[in-house]
């Protein structure tokens, strides 16, 4: 490149120096001769250097390519050395790969030989074994099985007794502080008020007049109110007898006024019904009113509240129902507070739960189911829906405010005085503890004690081990579940003991 513009440079000057005699002839054609031919000169002299130049730096940008060549060609030979030193070293460790192969493949075959000798050898010595033992394989393994069961079984008793005696202490002391907390924050009347159904007569001049002319009058008040009324049975009383609670304060609202009026006759008789009905009316919407005040609950439809109100004249074992459901709603809202679960669904479900014992008389059906239907007619969240259909366990309870419910209503039902039980049926709910803890095989004894919070199994140690032991707790547990009604928790204890007795004469 640089020879090409040496040359050019040389042919340029050349012709720039020709060119500049051209003109100086032109313009100087008949005076100057010599002048120019000195000119002439010089440029052919200039231009001589030119080339001259050009031609040395052609020759050393010409040795400057030789001598970068050379390099070149040294540097792509060292590569190529290079290279055939790499390709040498992979043949070689190609060639050692190889032979491991070979190696790995003929220690496989060996492994695989002395596996198969292995084999034989176990075979013989199992038969060797059978014969000298006269067991099979298959009895030899049931019996060494059979032999480590026993010998992990009662370790395996004393780890599943301390877990679960750990972890029911941890349960226990966690609910017991719950609920002692709930309970004892809650105060309450031990007794209930019972509905009353007999009013006294001030003298038999009143019961003449109650029983009217030809019985007239009675049979209005009875025709009046649906209440049958009876004079005669009790001296001095006058008793109403009726399925309908409501009915029942109706006929009494309505005795009371005609007796203080003394005016009692047909007509009478229905207005003072006819008032009767309007104050219970009212006292039944401002107790279901109140009841929701109380607890702390709003947004109750009426037509609920209206329920909820009636249940102030219904009783449950002696226990009215109203104050049961209130209180149990209290404790309901501290148990929610303890545990974080939703207040408001719990305190509303709770004071709802026992609604539809207002209108079993009505409708057929268990209360806990009756309950939810009305619930969700009358546009009552799904939780707490589920929460009154889960609480005697128709249903499986799967929100905590469910469980809540079922718990407290336990509570308050179970606690001392809360309700009326009879001493028969009292004896008779023992008996059937006592009964179905019998029902099992093994059992030598069995005793209900703690007012029937407990039933106390005695089994026969020769046939009833530890671990057997555990599992009948469970089963007779679970058949109480099944076939009993029984407010609270019922503990059942199984004691199995051995005793070795020895005399010396």
């Amino acid at each position: 490149m640089e020879i090409a513009i040496a040359i050019i440079a040389a042919i340029v000057g050349i012709g720039a120096g020709a060119g500049g005699v051209y003109a100086y002839n032109k313009k100087n054609e008949n005076g100057g001769k010599n002048k120019a031919d000195d000119l002439i000169r010089k440029a052919k002299h200039e231009a001589s250097d030119i080339v001259l130049d050009a031609k040395k730096q052609a020759t050393a940008t010409a040795e400057k390519s030789k001598e970068e060549e050379a390099e070149r060609r040294k540097e792509w030979k060292r590569t190529e050395n290079r290279l055939a030193e790499r390709e040498a070293t992979l043949d070689s460790k190609l060639d050692q790969i190889e032979k491991k192969s070979e190696r790995l493949v003929k220690q496989e075959k060996e492994i695989e030989e002395l596996k198969g000798e292995i084999r034989d050898i176990r075979t013989k010595q199992h038969e060797k074994l059978e014969k000298i033992a006269g067991l099979s394989k298959q009895d030899a393994k049931d019996k060494l099985m059979k032999m480590t069961e026993n010998d992990i079984k009662q370790d395996l008793v004393n780890l599943v007794a301390k877990e679960q005696k750990e972890i029911k202490h941890d349960i226990d002391e966690a609910a017991q502080a719950i609920l002692v907390t709930a309970m004892e924050r809650m105060s309450s009347e031990v007794t209930a008020d019972r509905t009353i159904t007999a009013l006294k007569l001030p003298d038999d001049e009143m019961k003449g007049r109650i029983i009217g002319k030809e019985g007239r009058n009675i049979q209005a008040l009875q025709r009046a109110t649906g209440v049958d009324i009876m004079v005669d049975d009790t001296p001095g009383m006058v008793v109403l007898s009726s399925f309908d609670s409501i009915r029942r304060q109706v006929a009494r609202y309505a005795l009371e006024r005609l007796m203080k009026d003394g005016r009692i006759n047909p007509s009478s008789i229905e207005e003072a019904v006819a008032k009767g009905e309007k104050e219970i009316e009212k006292e039944v919407v401002r107790a279901g009113e109140d009841a929701a005040r109380e607890v702390g609950v709003v947004g109750i439809p009426r037509e609920i509240l209206h329920l909820l109100g009636e249940l102030k004249f219904r009783t449950s074992y002696g226990q009215n129902v109203l104050l049961h459901s209130v209180e149990a709603a209290h404790m309901a809202g501290m148990i929610a507070e303890e545990i974080g679960a939703n207040k408001q669904v719990a305190k509303t479900a709770t004071l709802l739960h026992d609604m539809g014992k207002a209108v079993t008389h009505k409708i057929e059906g268990k209360h806990a189911e009756i309950g939810a239907e009305l619930a969700k007619k009358y546009g009552m969240p799904d939780e707490v829906v589920h929460a009154i259909a889960a609480h005697h366990d128709d249903i499986e309870p799967t929100t905590p405010e469910a469980l809540i419910v079922k718990i407290v209503d336990a509570v308050s039902a179970a606690r001392p005085g809360a309700r009326n039980v009879s001493a028969e049926n009292f004896a008779e709910r023992m008996k059937d503890l006592e009964n179905i803890a019998t029902s099992f095989p093994g059992i030598d004894k069995a005793y209900a004690i703690s007012a029937g919070r407990e039933i106390r199994v005695i089994v026969e140690p020769k046939q009833i081990d530890d671990l057997t032991a555990l599992k009948l707790a469970r089963d007779i547990a679970n058949k109480i579940e099944a076939t009993m009604s029984y407010p609270g928790v019922i503990k059942v204890n199984v004691i199995r003991e051995t005793r070795a007795v020895e005399y010396a004469k």
